[in-house]
């Protein structure tokens, strides 16, 4: 935002003094922070960098080795260039060896070769300093303005993004703790070659603080997160170009506008902000319209005031066995069936479902739609030992009740029972939340779109359903691990063909599991600490890969040999990059937990890059 060399020289009062450039026109593109008037050889001790000098040489050294040192030191500075006013110390010209100094440093070297005050080039240069400074507060409000307007509005990421790269004109990438690009806006540059290989490259940029500029890779970063939990990076390059060396060849300390700075952290904020707000707004719309049970999951009721209620609606849920229960369908969008209004269709009929089979079962539970694929439901037994026989049930009921939804009978038993779903809490919430749906809860609603899926109500078809179970727990306050874990098995067994009545935890694995926690930014820590240094010793060197060598020897049970053996390599090299390995993470691989931690993390960061 500063004038440049060229454009001070460019000015009147300047053009009046006759300039001509003897050395340095390659640096006439710096921008010049100030002028400064000097007449003393050391000068350089009281200037900070990014100064326009002129003098009239009177008191400059009268030695070659005294203006080699002058030019120097104004050089290490980093003064943008020098003027010299001919006539009083220097009359048809300055010294050779003067200007020699100043084309080795690449420093302007300019002379006045008429008298001018240089009250007037002191003024007129500091005008448009001012007059860029407005101009960069100026854009600052705008940026404060632009990004208060989308957080007021909710804009998602992608406009947030698409509304940085806007106002900066640089590219601009949202990635994960893993280096997962999340979004990202090539502001009209090529974005197969800003995302080519973005990984290895990510783990390259590493600035020094929150918010900073790594100079080598030209990358302006800061860390996305509120509430002391960090889940990203938000990353801006400049300039645009990506031609970093040719911008520090123009000014050995340039950096990012500040302007730039502060619209990277607007917009983090921005998107902290956001994820906040949605997370927020979804637990009150679950308060309202899915009821207690989405209360246990988000947090937003107290568990005592959660059972006062519950007991209220003739669920008692004080003194039981508790067992979190999610039922959900295997894909996400069927065939078929496109746009939301489909999709809400079909979770409102899987929530009837759901309670009828409660019913039918002839079990007390709380049961709602917690998320836009889920039904949830607490089941309170009040002896432990019938809860495989209470699941067992309520599986069988579910199966029966959809399939007599797809011919259009009524399910049998359908008497009224004891299942508190969404609609039971408050009449008026429950019109509130059929009118939010946008449907006719009707049965022949019901039964349309249950008949596509029938066939496919148990295993691997396009309506099949998944009945996943939680452990089960003693007391209301255990009630949401239950319910999470449920909710995780549910995830987790999409990717599992096998017919199950009921998923439980030991039917999905670990890497189910750890598939399900992949956006987790627990997760990604956990990857990052265990396996960052490993990851950033790939990127720098390619031809390695030593993760691939970790792999195979932790994959073959520790054994060296049979790892050898699976990833191509003799033994003694293979021996030699464990042994690199180990120092490059600074861990014993021959200890059974060290191993079992990279293990896990190795499975996780697979589960991490596996969309």
């Amino acid at each position: 935002m500063f004038p440049t060399v060229r454009e001070v020289l460019a000015l009147d009062p300047v053009r009046h003094g006759a300039p001509r450039v003897v050395a340095g026109d390659e640096g006439l593109d710096r921008p010049v922070r100030w002028v400064h008037v000097a007449e003393v050889p050391d000068i350089a001790t009281l200037l900070g960098g990014g100064e326009l000098v002129l003098t009239t040489g009177i008191g400059l050294p009268g030695d070659d080795a005294g203006l080699r040192a002058f030019i120097g030191d104004l050089a290490d500075v980093g003064v943008s260039g020098l003027v010299v006013e001919l006539g009083r110390r220097y009359v048809s010209g300055v010294p050779r060896v003067m200007a020699a100094a100043a084309e080795r440093r690449g420093l302007p070297l300019v002379e006045l070769r008429r008298a001018t005050p240089f009250v007037r080039i002191t003024e007129a240069v500091h005008a448009l300093i001012v007059d860029a400074q407005l101009t960069e507060l100026r854009a600052t409000e705008e940026i404060h303005q632009r990004f208060n307007d989308l957080s007021v509005e909710g804009a998602d990421a992608a406009e947030v993004i698409r509304q940085a790269a806007e106002l900066s004109g640089c590219p601009v990438v949202l990635e994960n703790l893993s280096r997962q690009v999340l979004g990202y806006d090539p502001a009209g540059e090529s974005a197969e070659l800003l995302l080519d290989g973005w990984e290895q490259h990510s783990r390259r940029i590493r600035p020094a603080g929150r918010t900073a500029y790594d100079p080598d890779s030209g990358w302006l970063v800061t860390t996305v997160g509120a509430r002391g939990q960090d889940w990203g990076r938000l990353l801006l390059r400049w300039p645009a170009s990506g031609d970093v060396p040719s911008a520090r060849a123009v000014e050995p300390t340039a950096g990012p506008p500040t302007r730039l700075t502060i619209l990277i952290e607007r917009a983090a904020s921005t998107l902290a902000l956001g994820r906040l707000i949605r997370r927020d707004a979804e637990g009150l719309e679950r308060q309202i319209h899915r009821t207690l049970l989405t209360a246990l999951l988000d947090h937003s009721r107290p568990v005592d005031e959660v059972g006062l209620r519950a007991k209220a609606l003739g669920v008692v849920l004080d003194r039981r066995h508790l067992v979190g229960v999610m039922v959900r369908h295997r894909a996400d969008d069927p065939a078929g069936e496109v746009g939301p209004e489909a999709g809400q269709a079909r979770l409102r009929d899987l929530s009837e479902a759901v309670g009828q089979a409660l019913r039918e079962a002839k079990l007390t539970a709380l049961t709602s739609a917690v998320d836009d694929h889920s039904v949830g439901a607490l089941l309170a037994l009040s002896d432990p030992a019938a809860e495989d026989r209470a699941l067992s049930a309520f599986a069988s009921a579910l199966r029966r009740v959809r399939l007599d939804a797809g011919t259009g009978r009524p399910g049998p038993g359908a008497e009224p029972a004891r299942a508190a779903t969404s609609t039971d809490v408050s009449r008026p919430g429950a019109d509130a939340s059929r009118a939010a749906l946008g449907a006719d809860p009707s049965r022949a609603g019901f039964g349309e779109a249950v008949r596509a899926g029938v066939d496919g109500s148990r295993g691997a078809g396009p309506g099949a359903v998944i009945v996943a179970a939680g452990s089960g727990v003693s007391t209301l306050r255990e009630a949401r691990r239950s319910l999470v874990e449920a909710r995780q098995i549910a995830e987790a067994a999409r990717r599992d063909r096998r017919d199950l009545p009921i998923f439980r935890l030991p039917h999905v694995g670990l890497a189910g599991l750890l598939h399900l926690l992949r956006d987790e930014p627990r997760l990604q820590t956990f990857v990052e600490r265990e396996l960052g240094a490993l990851l950033e010793y790939d990127a720098r060197h390619p031809r390695e890969q030593l993760l691939d060598t970790l792999r195979a020897y932790l994959e073959q049970g520790r054994n060296k040999s049979a790892g050898a053996a699976a990833a191509h390599l003799s033994r003694p090299a293979f021996y030699e990059r464990l042994a690199r390995i180990a120092r490059i993470l600074d861990v014993d691989l021959d200890s059974v937990e060290a191993s079992l931690s990279l293990h896990v993390a190795l499975l996780a960061l697979e589960a991490v890059r596996t969309p």
